[in-house]
C-alpha cells in the first residue's frame, strides 16, 4: 500500500466571476503546487468546497487533474500521490465516490466521518468497511468540528485493521488523541500515516511520530510548507521550528473567517487565480482582510 508521508494540499477549486469553476485556473494552481515541490495533493475535499460541486464539475476537475500530475511524475521521474475527496454521509454515495476515484487512477481515497447522521461507532465503523472493500487506500479524515462526531481512538483501531486502510487525516485538534494514535495504531501499524489536518499542529505532530500535513496553507506557499515539514521528518526541528514560528502568523490568518474564504483571499492577494466562493460561503469581511494581508507581509509570503 502507498506510504502517505510529507506535505498535502488540500487543494481549493477556483471559481470564475459568475461563480462557474475555472478549470484554466485550476489547471495553473496544480502546475504551481508541482513545480514547487509539494509532496501530494487532495483535491475534492472540503476547501475544494465539494458541498456546492455538481457531479459533472468533479468529474472536469478530475479530468484536468490526472493528466497534469502523471505527465509531471513521468517528466520528473518522481511520484506525487493524489488522495481523491470521497466523502459522503450516504454510504452508498462513498463507496460510488471511492469508486470512482478508483476508476480516476488515484492513489488514495478521502473519506469524512459520515457528518449531520451522527451514527454511532459501529456505524463509522461499517462505514468504513464498506468503502475500504472497493480496493483503493483509504485516508479516514477525522474532523469533528465539521461532521459532529469525533473517532474515537478505539474505533480507528479497528478501522485500521481493515484491508486497505492508509492512515488518518487527524484533524481533531486534540494532540493528546494524535499521539494516541501514533501509540496504538502506527506502532502496529507502522505504514499507517498519521497526518495532522491543522496546518499549526503540524511540527508538533511530526515530532511525536506523525508522518507530515495536509495543509490549507499550502494552496498559497507550498514549497514552504513542504521545506517545514521535510526539515521536521529528517529530525532537523530547528530548522522546521524557525519555519513553523515565521509561518505561525499565517496559519491563524488563513481560518480567521472561515475555510476556504480566508485562503482564497489571501491566494488573490498574492496574484494566484483561487477567484470567489460559492453560497454559503462568502466574502471574508473588512476587518479579516487586514489580518490576513498583515499576516502575509510578517510571515514574507
Amino acid at each position: 500500500m502507498i506510504k502517505l508521508r510529507g506535505a498535502f494540499t488540500a487543494m481549493v477549486t477556483p471559481m470564475n466571476a459568475d461563480g462557474s469553476v475555472d478549470y484554466e485556473g485550476f489547471r495553473t494552481l496544480l502546475k504551481f503546487q508541482l513545480e514547487q515541490g509539494i509532496n501530494g495533493l487532495v483535491p475534492l475535499g472540503t476547501s475544494g468546497e465539494t458541498p456546492t460541486l455538481d457531479e459533472e464539475e468533479e468529474q472536469k476537475l478530475i479530468d484536468v487533474l490526472m493528466p497534469e500530475v502523471r505527465a509531471f511524475e513521468k517528466a520528473h521521474n518522481i511520484k506525487i500521490p493524489v488522495v481523491l475527496g470521497a466523502g459522503s454521509n450516504n454510504t452508498r454515495d462513498a463507496v460510488r465516490y471511492t469508486e470512482r476515484a478508483k476508476k480516476a487512477g488515484a492513489d488514495a481515497a478521502l473519506v469524512v466521518t459520515p457528518y449531520y447522521n451522527k451514527p454511532s461507532e459501529e456505524g463509522i465503523y461499517r462505514h468504513f468497511e464498506a468503502v475500504s472493500k472497493v480496493g483503493i487506500p483509504i485516508l479516514v479524515y477525522n474532523i469533528q468540528g465539521r461532521t459532529g462526531k469525533n473517532i474515537d481512538t478505539a474505533t480507528l483501531e479497528r478501522i485500521a485493521e481493515l484491508p486497505n486502510i492508509a492512515g488518518v487525516k487527524e484533524a481533531s485538534g486534540n494532540i493528546n488523541q494524535m499521539m494516541d494514535v501514533v501509540a496504538r495504531i502506527k506502532s502496529k501499524h507502522p505504514d499507517f500515516a498519521v497526518l495532522s489536518g491543522d496546518d499549526a499542529l503540524t511540527l508538533p505532530l511530526i515530532a511525536v511520530g506523525g508522518d507530515g500535513i495536509v495543509s490549507v496553507v499550502s494552496n498559497l506557499c507550498p514549497a514552504v510548507v513542504t521545506e517545514m515539514v521535510q526539515n521536521a521528518l529528517k529530525g532537523d526541528y530547528a530548522a522546521a521550528r524557525a519555519i513553523h514560528y515565521r509561518l505561525l502568523p499565517f496559519f491563524k490568518a488563513a481560518f480567521i473567517d472561515g475555510n476556504p474564504t480566508s485562503i482564497k483571499y489571501a491566494m488573490n492577494c498574492k496574484g494566484l487565480p483561487a477567484g470567489g466562493v460559492r453560497l454559503p460561503l462568502v466574502e471574508v469581511h473588512e476587518e479579516a482582510k487586514k489580518i490576513i494581508e498583515s499576516a502575509l507581509k510578517t510571515c514574507r509570503l
